[in-house]
């Protein structure tokens, strides 16, 4: 039996189509025992994986079959199956906590990083109409783990057949579905790079010449087939076989420097995740290669040595409000600079990684933090999709996968449905810190909260405000002592976003209605208040499921302002 829509039940998958198709559907918890998922956008592919998990997968099978189904349902926009993986995963039999990194690999060929055309223009109106500057080129791509990620977890975790995992993205490839309203604005905004060249001309344009709009049926032939090959001779189609050729081709006609050599030699990482512990909990984070990892315990141990606990929460003290800001954006404005960028920022500080990771170092920097003049930042843009999940038997998985770079990015290059991104059109300064053809540091967040030695919470993070909205809601989890559904409903501190494009001094962004004015008022800093609709492009996006340790009771939650959604069986 089919794991794709056509076998759910009319009523069904009418329901999860409706979902998908609006903006704002609600996304209440999900409550079992028999296995859970949940995810922050692209609430069918949410039910693909409850599928799965009904259909006895595992939970790695439940967050792969869903990643795979997100990935088509965005068009390859800002989910990528040449994109990058992350996974935590939990297993109950051995009791054993797996980190695995499937980021992007350098190009071995690539001598003279900071030459990469590129340089991010956030001066336009939001995340999504992020623009780079200078002419597109092949030089900006780099390897993507996905396949290699999904391929290397399922063999370690799954259950089910690796080809019943791609069910439901080769039948939404090949049927189509109505362009929504999301997918219909990345095309609009990007119409011109997806214009350039012939092939990606043919996927996102109509025979009449004009690209798809809201409410078009919207199908991807060549995609599904690209699928069928992975999916019955495995990754290496993509990194050893014909698609790997073309896919070479392609970066190479435009000026790029990748060969077979380096999609050949691609290999993900296992690695010991990262851990803090924090008020008798222990936060379990991606091991090495990833900076997202080193970037929130920095900051979890930045609010412990700012005393946030001690002085209450932020929605209630303008003080610790304040003292929030400071700590998320002091770490989340250094992504992707390089090591002796870092150490510029704060001289006489030891910003190794190894000291980064220490609350000795968090209280050194915390005092530089009162000491100096506000914090400055300097945003980056990233688009990613996240899935979390428990099966029956108390495994637990959580993945954030992303094309980390612009919607398809500016080179726009489609290789038979499979859009390649331009990551290191902004990033030459990591790249050129990172040895030919290894994988580049992760800037994701992703992990599980144990307690007492039993992962009790899965939980990932994404959008291009994962640090604060991450930092956000594991303090509201452990240090002031709410549930998931609490904490993913609490008064947030989103992203900072500079209109200008410059660096800019801290200034707090916030949701109209959470926080009172007497309470914003209070900070002395320049207030700026969205509305609740917007808040997704201006925050990053979290998703939990908790697993009651005593009944085994789950619960999933998904952000409320987004087409995600939560499943759950009985």
């Amino acid at each position: 039996m089919t794991l794709g829509p056509s076998a759910w039940p009319e009523a069904n998958r009418e329901h999860y189509w409706h979902i998908q198709q609006t903006a704002l559907p609600g996304n209440p918890p999900a409550r079992g025992k028999g296995g859970a998922v949940s995810t922050a956008l692209n609430g069918l592919a949410a039910r693909v994986g409850e599928e799965t998990l009904r259909q006895g997968g595992s939970a790695v099978d439940a967050v792969m079959s869903t990643a795979l189904a997100q990935i088509v349902l965005g068009g390859g926009a800002v989910i990528s199956f040449f994109g990058i993986l992350s996974l935590m995963h939990y297993d109950a039999a051995s009791n054993d906590v797996a980190s695995l990194n499937a980021g992007w690999n350098t190009v071995l060929a690539e001598d003279d990083p900071m030459s990469i055309p590129g340089k991010l223009n956030p001066a336009a109106d939001g995340v999504t109409n992020m623009m780079l500057e200078g002419e597109p080129s092949g030089r900006t791509a780099m390897v993507g783990g996905f396949m290699r990620g999904l391929e290397a977890a399922h063999r370690r975790f799954g259950k089910l057949p690796f080809a019943r995992l791609f069910d439901a993205a080769i039948e939404l490839a090949e049927d189509g579905f109505a362009v929504s309203a999301g997918l219909a604005r990345y095309i609009d905004v990007r119409k011109k790079d997806l214009a350039r060249l012939p092939e990606t001309r043919s996927i996102f344009y109509k025979t009449d010449g004009t690209p798809y709009v809201e409410g078009d049926h919207f199908r991807q032939p060549a995609l599904a087939e690209t699928l069928r090959r992975v999916a019955n001779e495995g990754a290496d189609y993509m990194y050893k076989g014909s698609w790997a050729a073309r896919c070479v081709e392609a970066v190479q006609r435009d000026g790029g420097k990748m060969t077979l050599e380096d999609l050949a030699d691609y290999r993900p990482i296992w690695s010991a995740p990262a851990t803090v512990e924090r008020e008798g909990y222990t936060i379990a984070v991606l091991g090495e290669p990833c900076e997202g990892s080193v970037n929130l315990i920095e900051s979890l141990n930045l609010a412990e040595a700012a005393g946030i606990k001690d002085i209450g929460h932020w929605s209630t003290s303008p003080d610790s409000l304040v003292r929030l800001a400071k700590c998320c954006a002091a770490i989340g404005g250094m992504r992707y600079e390089s090591p002796e960028e870092q150490q510029k920022a704060f001289p006489g500080i030891n910003m190794s990684r190894s000291s980064r990771l220490t609350r000795e170092h968090a209280g050194e920097l915390w005092q530089r933090l009162v000491d100096q003049a506000p914090v400055r930042f300097l945003p980056k843009g990233t688009h990613s999709d996240v899935v979390v999940a428990v099966d029956a038997d108390g495994n637990m998985a959580a993945l954030c996968h992303s094309i980390n770079c612009l919607i398809w990015g500016q080179t726009a290059i489609v290789v038979d449905g499979v859009s390649i991104g331009d990551p290191a059109a902004y990033m030459q300064s990591m790249v050129a810190a990172t040895p030919r053809g290894a994988q580049l540091p992760n800037p994701i967040e992703v992990g599980l909260v144990i307690k007492d030695g039993q992962p009790e919470i899965a939980w990932s993070s994404m959008g291009v405000g994962l640090h604060y909205q991450t930092t956000q809601s594991l303090l509201n989890v452990i240090d002031f002592g709410m549930t998931i559904e609490e904490a993913a409903d609490a008064p947030r501190l989103l992203l900072p976003i500079s209109p200008d494009g410059s660096q800019r001094e801290l200034i707090l962004r916030v949701v109209d209605g959470e926080f009172s004015d007497e309470l914003l008022d209070a900070t002395g800093l320049e207030i700026k208040s969205i509305p609740p609709a917007e808040a997704r492009f201006a925050q990053g996006l979290w998703v939990a499921v908790r697993r009651d340790p005593v009944t085994g009771d789950l619960t999933a939650i998904s952000p409320r302002y987004t087409n995600g959604q939560a499943a759950a069986l009985a």
